[in-house]
């Protein structure tokens, strides 16, 4: 009997404990749905309307810059450095003076060949003189004559060869890093300078075969490259690939751009949009309205319930070019629709909506901004 007791009490003390367990977690349960069941106040947003624009459809590609003549200037034959007459990034015109190799030997040479020319062509007018008379014959002119020919070649060989010597801009450009020291001796084809002309300057890129129909020569095109982030270059497609490359199924295309400020610079990457010249309507919206997802685009839409109030229906859409901060549309969405401009992560579906755009916000006067 007392075993039983005891046994009896203990259930009774173990379904007490076990009773106010539950009791108190139906009690959380119900404080919960009465919070629950409580309208929630309106979450504050801004929103915008679809609005309907002409684009000039566009096609994105990537390229590099490329200057119009762009060379490292190397000498044709070798010698000493005597004189430089430039600095680097110096810009120079076609036939400045870059440097000035020893000529001692070549300046010899063609005093030596002048001298010579000198007395063949002497010799030749004391033959010329002679002739008339019979006093020489035909073969001994026509030898006379050969030498002479001969002797001014010669005088013309060593002045190409001196002219060698002095190394000159090619084109009008801007000169890079200086290569080379005062003194030094450079062999045959030693690097001097980079010269490159810059203004204008090339953007190469390349397109799919598949656009090649839609792009011909005279198309705008705008450029944007990570050096200048706020600016954009425009200019025209000037030359199109006559071949297809047959790896990538790609074709390489330049435009030229007008550069005065000098701001490209060869081998920079290009991010390049061409745009044809026939513009079409879009439905646009700005970029903030859209939420990029992996399973897909969507925007909220501010519709009214069947209370009248607003509220937001998740609608998904499929997006398509971005510019200067708005995104267009290609399907999900019409001109004047209303949707979440701002704000869009804390809402859910059927979410009730308060519209306050900037420009609604009450502004403060300077005196209470001050307190």
């Amino acid at each position: 009997m007392r075993l039983a007791s005891r046994f009896i009490i203990v259930l009774l003390l173990l379904g007490a404990v076990l009773g106010g367990i539950f009791g108190y977690k139906f009690y959380q349960f119900g404080q919960m749905k009465a919070q629950f069941s409580q309208p929630q106040p309106p979450a504050v947003v801004s929103a915008t309307t679809a609005t309907s624009e002409q684009w000039l459809p566009a096609s994105k590609a990537v390229g590099s810059i490329k200057a119009v003549n762009g060379i490292k200037v190397a000498n044709e034959v070798p010698g000493v450095v005597e004189t430089i007459n430039f600095d680097s990034g110096d810009r120079v015109s076609k036939g400045d003076l870059l440097i000035r190799l020893n000529a001692a030997i070549d300046e010899a040479a063609l005093r030596t060949r002048k001298a010579e020319a000198q007395l063949t062509e002497q010799e030749f007018k004391r033959v010329s003189d002679l002739l008339p008379k019979r006093a020489i014959s035909q073969s001994q002119y026509d030898q006379a004559k050969s030498n002479l020919d001969a002797a001014r070649a010669g005088v013309n060989e060593a002045e190409a060869q001196l002219s060698k010597k002095i190394i000159r801009a090619p084109f009008d450009g801007t000169l890079g890093l200086r290569l080379i020291d005062q003194g030094e001796y450079l062999p045959t084809g030693s690097p001097i300078v980079e010269i490159n002309m810059l203004d204008p300057i090339y953007v190469d890129y390349t397109v799919s075969e598949k656009t090649l129909a839609e792009l011909e020569t005279g198309y705008k095109v705008r450029v944007k490259v990570a050096a200048v982030k706020d600016k954009t270059f425009e200019g025209k497609v000037t030359a199109i690939d006559t071949s297809v490359n047959p790896q990538s199924r790609t074709v390489r295309v330049r435009a030229t751009l007008q550069n005065p400020d000098l701001l490209l610079k060869p081998g920079m990457f290009a991010t390049v949009m061409t745009e044809q010249p026939k513009a079409r309507d879009v439905i646009t919206i700005p970029r903030t309205a859209v939420s990029y997802n992996t399973y897909g685009d969507y925007v909220f839409v501010i519709e009214k319930n069947d209370e009248g109030k607003q509220v937001v229906k998740r609608q998904s859409v499929k997006s398509g070019e971005t510019r200067n901060g708005r995104v267009a549309i290609v399907s999900g969405l019409k001109a004047g629709d209303q949707v979440v401009s701002k704000g869009l992560l804390r809402l859910r579906a059927g979410q009730p909506v308060s519209i306050q755009n900037e420009a609604d916000k009450p502004v403060r006067s300077s005196a209470e901004a001050s307190k």
